[in-house]
This record gives C-alpha cells, structure tokens and sequence, in this order.
C-alpha cells in the first residue's frame, strides 16, 4: 500500500474534535477525583499506593478510543490508496500477427512458432474467470476465436495460425474493440467515416444508426476500462489497412489499455523466395505511441527467452493489479476493533467505560 488520499479532504478538520474530546475526558476525570476525595480519604491512598503499577491501565483506554476516533474521521474523508489486488479484466484479447516475416528465424525456432508457445503459457497462467479470444491479423484482421472460457478451444485456435501476406495493425485493434463491444457496430468503416469527418472539418457523415450512436458516445478516461485489455503481437510496420494510431485512438475513448509488444531484432530481418526478397523491421515508434495513448505498455522482446519474461510479465500485471481504490471500509473496521477493545479493557478494568 502507498501513498493514501482522501476523496474528501475537506471533512479532515473534524480531527480538531479529538483534543477536545481528550480535554473533556480529562475535565471528567478531575471531577470525578475531587467528589471521591471528598468521601473518601482511604480511597486517595490505595491510588497513591497503586499509582505506578496502574498509570498505563488509567491511560491505555483512552488512548486507544482516540486513535479509533481518529480513524472514524478520516474514514468519513473517504481515504483511498494505491494497492495490489486480483485483477478485475474479464476479457483479454490476443491479436497476434501471422503476416509472412513471422517466418524469420531470429526469434528461435521462428517468429511465430515462438510467439505461439509464448501465448499458449499465457493462456494456461490466466484465472478460470478470464475470458480470453484470439485475432490474427495480416492484410486483414479476423477473429480465429471469440472470447471464451473454454482453454481448449483457445489452445486450437493459436495453433490453427496460418502465415499470409501483409500486416495490418489497425484492423487488428479495430477488429479487437468490436469483438469486446459487439453491440456498438465497430467496424473498418466506421474509421474511414472518422478519417473523412476531420478531414471535412467536423462535418459528420451519418452512415447509420450505430455510427450516429457512437458519435453520440461520451468518450471513457483513457485506461479507465478495468474489464478488459488488449495484447498485440507484431513483428514489422502497417502495410495494410487503417492507420494503427487512429485504431488506438478509438480503443482510448473506450478506456480499453492496449499492451503491444514487439518481436524480433531492431535492425530487421531480410527475408526471401522465388526471385524476391525484403528487410522487414520493428516499427517501434507506433507500439509505442499505441500503447502510451491508451495508458497501456510497449514491450520488445528480442529473442525467445526475452518474449517469455514479456508474457510473464503481462501474465503477472493481469492476474495482480496495482490501482488506487478506496480503503473506507477498511480503515472503518479499524476504527471499530480499537473502539471495541478500549470499551473492553476500560469494563474489566474498572467497571465502566472509559
């Protein structure tokens, strides 16, 4: 647990009731020894006598009912803090790049041959309440496996992959957002309708009634979307499709985090065959900024072992989650187990409370 905040902090000047609480107690006490030394001398003696052995008793319960109050105050306060709790994502979708320089063997045995045995232990690590779906994406983006509960079905479905030409990392994020918001109508052209708005300078083009209700959608906090997240696999640079970065766009106004990561060496790999041959290389800068813009994380991964500590890792943020929450329930039952043992202690020790 770090740093606490209060959502309001406002209601933290009734903390100036506790030394006055105190001082009334105080007052009380001094009376109460006044009207007892009046009757009773005997009785003044026996606390002078006990006095050292039973100072820390007189003191004790008092002490801990003002730290109870304290805590009632600033449970009032709404305090909130930034800690570790299982995760919250329900559905995590895979979009994997099957284009043809996931042949490249930098990577051993392969590009993809890796980059399937990386997700296939994510799978296997993620909590039975995950559901998780799978797009592969080249030219074109498609979605091999909608999100499921289902491991076996997710397992066939990363080992039907199939190489094709192209990479296309904007349909991949496009195709990803419209499997986790089926009921928006998420589609390619709902891009190019966006693309050809600004470009009109704010004049929309209303080509139905989903798109006239997602313009009308007020856009989340970017990252806000706790339920679910999307991990992308690429190898290379956007050949095919919408731009990525307006794709990331659209998954920032929906509070959807965007995890990319990047397989392969920077400096490229040249591939070939039957009279061509081509330098595919990483195109980090657009991970990257993808990643930044929906408050996701960009990761490389430059060979095998180093792709398996990425998927670690993203295994690790998506079973745990650090995030700020609010503790008032928390630091209420505090306040309550030290009031309680004060009443207590104060009863066994002398019969009243406090």
């Amino acid at each position: 647990m770090k740093g606490v905040n209060f959502l309001w902090p406002q209601l933290l000047w009734l903390l100036l009731l506790v030394p006055v609480v105190a001082g009334v107690y105080l007052m009380m006490r001094r009376q109460r020894r006044r009207v007892t030394g009046r009757f009773s001398g005997l009785s003044l003696m026996a606390q002078a006598m006990g006095a050292g052995a039973s100072r820390w008793r007189r003191w004790l319960p008092l002490s801990l009912f003002l730290v109870a109050l304290i805590l009632m105050v600033a449970s009032i306060a709404r305090p909130s803090a930034v800690i570790t709790l299982p995760s919250q994502h329900q559905t995590i979708i895979l979009a994997i790049d099957v284009s043809g320089s996931m042949r490249a063997a930098d990577v051993k045995p392969n590009r993809l041959e890796a980059a399937q045995a990386a997700a296939r232990s994510f799978v296997e690590r993620q909590p039975a309440i995950t559901r998780l779906g799978i797009v592969s994406f080249a030219a074109t983006a498609s979605v091999v496996q909608p999100p499921t509960h289902n491991r076996q079905n997710i397992m066939e479905a990363i080992d039907r992959f199939q190489v094709q030409r192209g990479t296309a990392i904007g349909s991949a994020i496009v195709v990803s957002l419209a499997t986790l918001f089926p009921s928006e109508g998420i589609d390619l052209r709902m891009l190019e309708s966006r693309r050809e708005a600004r470009k009109a300078e704010g004049k929309r083009q209303e080509d139905s009634r989903k798109e006239a209700a997602r313009e009308a959608r007020k856009p989340e906090e970017p990252g806000s979307y706790t339920s679910a997240a999307i991990i992308l696999v690429t190898d290379g640079q956007t050949t095919a499709g919408p731009d990525p970065i307006e794709a990331a766009r659209m998954a920032a106004e929906r509070g959807v985090r965007i995890y990319t990561v990047g397989i392969g060496t920077l400096k490229g790999e040249v591939l070939g065959g039957e009279g061509w041959s081509m330098r595919v290389r990483l195109d980090e800068d657009t991970l990257k900024a993808g990643a930044g813009m929906t408050h996701g994380e960009y990761f490389h991964a430059g060979n095998t072992p180093d792709l398996m500590k990425v998927y670690d890792s993203l295994n690790a943020r998506f079973t745990l989650e650090t995030r700020e929450t609010e503790i008032t329930a928390m630091v209420s039952a505090v306040a309550a187990l030290f009031a309680l043992v004060a009443a207590m202690l104060s009863l066994y020790w002398f019969n009243r409370i406090l």
